[in-house]
């Protein structure tokens, strides 16, 4: 019997890994309806439209109804009558009341991204966030983010309590690997450095090259760099000047990797694996790095004071980020064998039945409770 509908609106990256895993280990209960994972501005303002035509009618098998809040649901189960009965459980890899101007020029973001992610939590019967960090800032920004509107007002408080109140934290699965996990403690040669992160202003490139050339150009250091990550647009410009600034022989790899299989093995070749984000409520590819050996530099800020608690590898500030970097370099061995590795045992989907049978129970009759606690 099929009773669970899974739906995707951006199928592309950790948005894809996860709607997948959840369809491979809820078959043959579930359905899979996806979008392509192109254009993301239009998938957040319009897929509900699309989704609409192409969810197969009078099912009522359906039971549950799982979904990322790209899709508006106020919209969807508007246009699907049939679909309001069903449980509807929303998964929030992202919000986007707390997206960064690029700089202080830019216009604030376009309202919509937010109203309907707003919109979609009070219609949802569950909510789930990805982190403590993504659901505080979610409730948080709520205030300043609905006064926008002109008078009359939204009750904020009263719009606050109801989406708290049927809020939950659920860690993002790491779903198995295709190769053997297998750390190598016996590499030998320069630091090889990974940078695996979207090309886009918010994961802020510019401070992680202008970190990468200092290294080069002042300290003469050596190094090898593998970037990865994917462009869903415009990319920022320092992508094609580093390339014109760094000599051939530091760039391992560079660019999107479309094979996991391919880019597993890239992982397992680093060394350190660096965030320099302005923006994170996880970060999937950090922690896919860290599960393989490497050791994380990520900012002390955003969700990774939450994911990260050893101190050792976080840095407040760019010449931090660039002592450390620097150390690591001039010293490759010892960070290969004292520097304490991160942990991610808590988010293997194979290898943590707790964290399993949190999404597996969604989708059992018994009533979840959806209170939460949200300090962490």
């Amino acid at each position: 019997m099929c009773d669970i509908l899974l739906i995707e609106a951006f199928y592309d990256g950790s948005h894809r890994s996860l709607i997948d895993l959840l369809h491979r280990v809820l078959s043959p209960r579930s359905m899979l309806i996806t979008l392509p994972g192109t254009k993301w501005p239009w998938r957040a303002r319009c897929s509900s439209l699309i989704l609409s035509e192409i969810i197969p009618k009078n099912e009522n098998s359906f039971k549950y109804l799982f979904s990322s809040s790209i899709v508006n649901l106020s919209e969807l189960i508007s246009l699907r009558i049939d679909l309001r009965s069903l449980k509807t459980i929303i998964y929030f890899h992202e919000n986007d009341l707390a997206y960064p101007k690029q700089n202080e020029k830019q216009e604030q973001r376009d309202f919509q991204y937010g109203y309907n992610q707003i919109l979609t939590a009070l219609v949802a019967d569950i909510c789930l966030f990805n982190s403590f960090y993504n659901l505080n800032t979610f409730i948080d920004k709520l205030g300043p983010f609905l006064n926008r509107i002109p008078s009359p007002k939204a009750n904020i408080q009263q719009i606050r309590e109801t989406i708290l109140n049927k809020s939950q934290v659920f860690y993002y699965p790491l779903d198995k690997t295709i190769l053997p996990i297998k750390i190598n403690n016996d590499k030998t040669g320069p630091l090889c450095i990974i940078w695996p992160h979207r090309w886009e202003h918010d994961k802020d490139p510019e401070t992680f090259f202008s970190v990468i050339l200092e290294l080069y150009e002042t300290y003469s250091l050596e190094f090898s760099l593998i970037i990865l990550g994917q462009s869903y647009g415009e990319q920022p410009s320092i992508f094609s000047e580093i390339l014109s600034k760094l000599p051939s022989n530091y760039i391992r790899h560079w660019g999107f990797i479309q094979s996991k299989t391919e880019y597993e093995q890239l992982l397992m070749e680093g060394d350190v694996v660096v965030s320099t984000a302005q923006h994170e409520f996880f970060g999937v590819a950090m922690l896919e790095a860290c599960r393989v050996g490497c050791i994380p530099i990520v900012p002390d800020r955003l969700v990774y004071t939450e994911l990260y608690p050893n101190e050792q590898h976080r840095y407040r500030t760019k010449t931090q980020l660039l002592n450390k970097l620097k150390e690591y370099c001039q010293k490759p061995d010892y960070l290969r064998n004292k520097i304490i590795k991160q942990d991610t045992s808590q988010f293997e989907w194979d290898n943590n039945e707790f964290i399993r049978q949190q999404y597996l129970q969604l989708f059992q009759n018994e009533s979840l409770n959806s209170n939460v606690n949200t300090s962490d």
